[in-house]
C-alpha cells in the first residue's frame, strides 16, 4: 500500500553546482551520495524539515537524467512514494489503466526497490514506488 511522499527528484547537469546552491539556499551542511550504476546517476540527497530531496545527475550520455535533461533541461524529474507492498501496488497501477516503466522492481538508491510509472498515463507527472529493503532508512 502507498503510504505517502518518499522523496522528490530533481535533474541536474553538475552534481557539485547543484549541491552547493542547494547547501547554500537551505544551509545544507552533509548530503547523502551514491551512485546508482543501474540508473546510470549519481546522486545527492538531504532532507529538508522531513522532506527528501534528490538531486540527481547522469553518469552517462544515454542516462534517462541525461535524456531528460535534453528534452526538458533541469528541473523537477519525479515524485516518488513510498511502498509497503510495491508489487501490489504495480499491479493495482496496471489494472487501473497505468503504463508501467518498470513492471518489476528494480535497485534504487537509498537501498530501496524502486519502479517508475509512465507519464502519459499519469497526469504528465513521471511517478516512482519505492520501497526499502529495510537493510537501513534512508538518510
Amino acid at each position: 500500500m502507498l503510504q505517502g511522499i518518499n522523496h522528490i527528484g530533481i535533474a541536474v547537469r553538475d552534481l557539485e553546482v547543484s549541491k552547493r546552491l542547494y547547501a547554500n539556499m537551505f544551509d545544507i551542511v552533509a548530503f547523502h551520495e551514491e551512485t546508482v550504476e543501474m540508473q546510470k546517476v549519481r546522486i545527492a540527497s538531504f532532507s529538508l524539515n522531513g522532506v527528501l530531496i534528490e538531486l540527481t545527475a547522469a553518469t552517462s550520455e544515454d542516462s534517462p537524467i541525461a535524456q531528460f535533461i535534453e528534452k526538458r533541461g533541469e528541473g523537477i524529474h519525479h515524485i516518488a512514494f513510498t511502498s509497503d507492498a510495491i508489487h501490489d501496488d504495480l499491479t493495482k497501477a496496471q489494472l487501473n489503466g497505468i503504463r508501467l516503466i518498470n513492471e518489476t522492481p528494480v535497485p534504487g538508491a537509498h537501498d530501496m526497490h524502486i519502479a517508475f510509472l509512465h507519464p502519459r498515463s499519469t497526469g504528465g507527472v513521471l511517478m516512482e514506488f519505492c520501497q526499502s529493503n529495510n537493510t537501513h532508512t534512508h538518510e
